[in-house]
């Protein structure tokens, strides 16, 4: 070893390693996690709205009745019994068997982020190019990035990913001699931008994607999240072949059972289950039984309204404090569903440089940067509003404002030129830097 490094081993690394970069969202973990601090960064569910006693006698049964074979291997490509239930949970949005949404064609995987991966390493070479909306979700785009992808941003606006811009992408990257190999889309309650992809929308996405012969990878962890009415059909609704959809439990139930699924076409989901038994054998038995029996026993619809009452209201709190706090020149969205709103600032600003000033003020966000993979939207931050009761997103929220507002005048002491006396636009509409 040479010993110039603080990696000594850094010339035995596989090349793909280079192209890794640490979540936003992880290295803030530490910080957020302390009491003292409102945290707006992480998306983590308030499973403590749980049944817990009802679960925990489940699961006490659940050992009773079928302990051994539930604590040993089982199939790569999921328990059945589990593949039903994800059948019935994809049926509550429109994709049942009249589509094509068979048990036989759904792997389950360790949560949605493992079928991101999957999907990265059947269809993706070193090189080629993913198409992704801007911002895009920051574990979408370190599965991509560790694939060695190179990721071409489509802008979104208040309705969603733009048609015509997705036309434009397609032929910026024929142009250059490569093809996209797909397109990565949250469409309902987008994360981070909150914003959800309009109905006519849909139908031109999906023509455009056809005409190119573009796969689409469909992520829907949030489509049963809708606080004033559901979200349009999801996209593997209307087309039945060219959309891998993607989902998970871990909204819906509990993120720590780190369980998820792709439906995939037949043919591409025997690859999915090779690629799968490749790097774990197989999902946990235990928490796929304990999921298995958590949606086929328990009233598992009624504990989605008291999400959904739940999310709303603290939205309610954060949206309202946004609108008495924020200084002007400062917008964001207003989503209909899902955990997290975008909000923009000045020009002047930068999230990312702004962050260790609203640490000390006892607050935390997610700076923009981490979801665009060329590192821009430094004028963004993304705000979570799932876990903190409204009490504490109140006060999170006031604490930013003052953290902006000190910062503007900073900016405005030492010449700095911005937008801070701009008005202030509080509307759903997605600030045109999003792209």
């Amino acid at each position: 070893m040479s010993g110039t490094t603080l990696d000594d081993y850094t010339d035995l690394y596989a090349q793909r390693v280079h192209g890794m970069k640490a979540s936003e969202i992880r290295a803030l973990f530490s910080v957020a996690n302390r009491p003292e601090v409102v945290s707006l960064a992480g998306g983590s569910p308030f499973t403590a709205a749980l049944p817990l006693d009802a679960i925990g006698d489940m699961v006490a049964e659940l050992i009773r009745r079928e302990g051994a074979p539930a604590l040993n291997y089982t199939g790569g490509q999921g328990e059945l019994a589990l593949r039903e239930q994800i059948c019935a949970v994809m049926a509550e949005e429109g994709i049942d068997a009249s589509g094509g949404a068979s048990p036989d064609d759904v792997v389950v995987t360790t949560g949605s982020q493992q079928a991101l991966d999957l999907v990265s390493r059947v269809f993706l070479d070193p090189g080629d190019v993913v198409l992704a909306e801007a911002p895009s979700y920051v574990g979408a785009l370190g599965v991509f990035q560790a694939a060695q992808a190179d990721v071409v941003h489509v802008p979104m606006d208040d309705d969603g990913l733009v048609p015509a811009a997705l036309e434009q992408a397609i032929a910026a990257v024929a142009a250059s001699g490569r093809r996209a190999k797909f397109l990565y889309t949250v469409p309902a309650f987008h994360n981070p931008a909150g914003v959800t992809l309009a109905e006519q929308r849909r139908e031109q996405i999906l023509e455009i994607c056809q005409r190119h012969r573009l796969l689409v990878l469909e992520d829907n962890p949030y489509g049963l999240l809708g606080f004033e009415q559901d979200p349009p059909a999801p996209l593997r609704a209307r087309a039945r072949e060219g959309v891998l959809y993607l989902g998970t439990f871990s909204k819906t139930f509990a993120a720590g059972v780190r369980l998820g699924w792709i439906l995939a076409p037949h043919a591409v989901r025997e690859k999915l289950v090779m690629a799968s038994e490749a790097a774990i054998l197989c999902p946990a038995t235990f928490n796929q039984r304990i999921v298995a029996r958590y949606f086929a026993t328990m009233p598992w619809r009624d504990q989605l309204k008291v999400f959904q009452e739940l999310y709303r209201e603290r939205r309610d709190a954060t949206l309202s404090t946004l609108d008495e706090a924020m200084p002007a020149g400062v917008s964001w969205t207003r989503p209909a569903g899902g955990f997290y709103i975008w909000v923009t600032l000045p020009e002047s600003l930068d999230s990312k440089a702004m962050m260790p000033r609203a640490i000390t003020a006892r607050v935390a966000y997610v700076p923009g940067t981490g979801f665009y993979a060329d590192g821009s939207g430094a004028r963004h931050m993304r705000l979570s509003y799932c876990f903190p009761p409204p009490d504490r997103l109140r006060e999170g929220v006031r604490r930013l404002g003052r953290v902006i507002e000190e910062e503007l005048t900073l900016r405005s002491t030492f010449g700095a030129t911005g937008s801070a006396g701009a008005p202030r636009r509080v509307t759903g509409d997605v600030p045109p830097g999003i792209a």
